[in-house]
């Protein structure tokens, strides 16, 4: 991940004013006190997969607050995932307050205040979510605001907060199609982490549908490669009937035979981008994503993405 601001690099006296201001571009508007404003040492680390920002900060001892003010010119729309890499921090959102400890996880949402205090060597990894891609997973992100996640209290938080971890050191140098595999699969973790965390009792409705959504996409990205995948096998691996899980699918704008299609093509489309694979041919990519009719796939792949299989390799490659 690239620094992009350190307090090392300025003036002390400028060092609080300008980092806050940093802080405030790159993550969400806020107010900020430091604990020792002529002691104060901060750095800010950044980097993107896909359209989801991950930035790294750390700094000495502060209070912030993200207010009612704040929230009302909040401009993007975005979820906070946090995991805390270092030190301590004590937050309050929504009524919940909560402590990080190093590996622990949370989801933090800027229309809403916010009060958090940065303990010693307190160094945090976030990730602003575009809102949709994980409500879509997850239906109202309310519920999972402000849980602390323990790495230790269920194997899916560990791998979670695991795979969040390795995140700074590998982020900056994925290429695109990486960036967006390794983005779908932080959501898809994120978002089973999440819908675990507010599990129990009695799910609301719309969290038992969230729950049917992501054991149907899951059924469909673990058999992709299956030319013989339909409907029925998805909703038998899911556990619920085709008729349940299409209406489900159906407040996307979505079923199980499209998503199966578009979910095809998507892969296909990141592996004729990707230059390690350009061994393969078109074909090879095509049947290993589970298409068994080369002249359906091509007018399907040109119709979602504008060019032949073949011509859109080749513009890709010539982009690079």
């Amino acid at each position: 991940m690239k620094t992009i601001f350190s307090t090392a690099d300025v003036h002390r006296r400028d060092a609080f004013d300008y980092w806050h201001e940093a802080l405030c571009r790159k993550v969400i508007p806020h107010d900020c006190t430091p604990e020792d404003r002529l002691i104060f040492a901060a750095e800010i680390r950044s980097a993107f997969l896909a359209d989801t920002a991950v930035v790294q900060y750390e700094s000495t001892p502060m209070q912030n607050d993200v207010t009612v003010r704040h929230v009302a010119h909040a401009g993007a729309d975005e979820l906070l995932v946090r995991r805390q890499m270092t030190g301590v921090f004590v937050a309050e959102q929504d009524g919940r307050s909560i402590v990080l400890e190093p590996g622990d996880i949370t989801l933090f949402d800027p229309r809403r205040p916010m009060r958090g205090k940065y303990l010693k060597g307190a160094k945090q990894l976030v990730l602003k979510v575009p809102r949709l891609h994980l409500e879509a997973r997850v239906g109202d992100a309310r519920q999972a605001v402000a849980r602390p996640i323990k790495p230790f209290e269920e194997a899916e938080y560990g791998l979670t907060s695991a795979y969040l971890a390795m995140l700074p050191t590998y982020a900056d140098g994925l290429g695109a199609a990486a960036a967006e595999v390794v983005r779908d699969q932080i959501l898809d973790l994120v978002a089973v982490t999440l819908m675990k965390a507010i599990g129990g009792g009695r799910p609301l409705l719309s969290s038992a549908r969230s729950i049917v959504l992501i054991n149907v996409r899951t059924a469909i990205e673990t058999r992709l490669s299956n030319p013989a995948l339909d409907a029925k096998t998805v909703a038998a691996a899911a556990g619920v009937s085709v008729r349940y899980a299409n209406a489900v699918l159906a407040e996307s704008g979505t079923s199980i035979t499209r998503l199966i299609w578009a979910r095809r093509l998507e892969h296909c489309r990141r592996a004729l981008e990707d230059p390690s694979q350009l061994h393969r041919t078109v074909s090879e990519v095509a049947y290993g994503w589970g298409f068994s009719d080369m002249t359906h796939f091509g007018r399907s792949f040109r119709a979602t993405y504008g060019s032949l299989p073949s011509e859109y390799r080749r513009l890709s490659k010539s982009s690079v």
